[in-house]
């Protein structure tokens, strides 16, 4: 599961996060492992880019997401799980109720701490990248 703040270092050019963030997009747009989006995090990507770019740049990036991302909830059973979870933040619960119901391995955010309590693990981009082979050692 990909938290919101990883496609914004992206779209606005974080730096100095960009480059990670950038690379965990890049390999699940390849395939190289199957990525999902939480539903909420759309709107808000959407609003974010039509306010600082525009409307059609913001229409590109969303559908570019749904290309290649699989989308879950939030729908009731996700957001009375997320009401559940011993985390402050409501949109971090949902986040990782997302991830749960997905069946996902690792949240990959920027704000671990504020996933501790979290059914599904948060890592950062760069502690995510170290799990995965490296893509010079592809097919050998």
């Amino acid at each position: 599961m990909v938290d919101l703040n990883v496609l914004l270092d992206v779209a606005q050019n974080r730096t100095p996060f960009y480059q990670d963030s950038e690379e965990v997009l890049a390999r699940a747009r390849e395939g190289e492992y199957e990525a999902f989006l939480p539903g909420h995090a759309l709107t808000a990507f959407f609003y974010l880019m039509a306010k600082f770019a525009d409307v059609p740049t913001a229409q590109t990036a969303v559908d570019g997401l749904l290309a290649d991302f699989g989308i879950v909830g939030p729908d009731k059973t996700i957001l009375t799980r997320a009401r559940g979870l011993p985390m402050t933040d409501f949109e971090d619960c949902v986040v990782a109720a997302s991830a749960e119901a997905a069946g996902c391995d690792h949240i990959v955010t920027r704000n671990v701490a504020d996933f501790v309590g979290s059914p599904v693990p948060a890592l950062t981009p760069t502690n995510f990248l170290a799990l995965l082979p490296s893509p010079d050692h592809e097919g050998k």
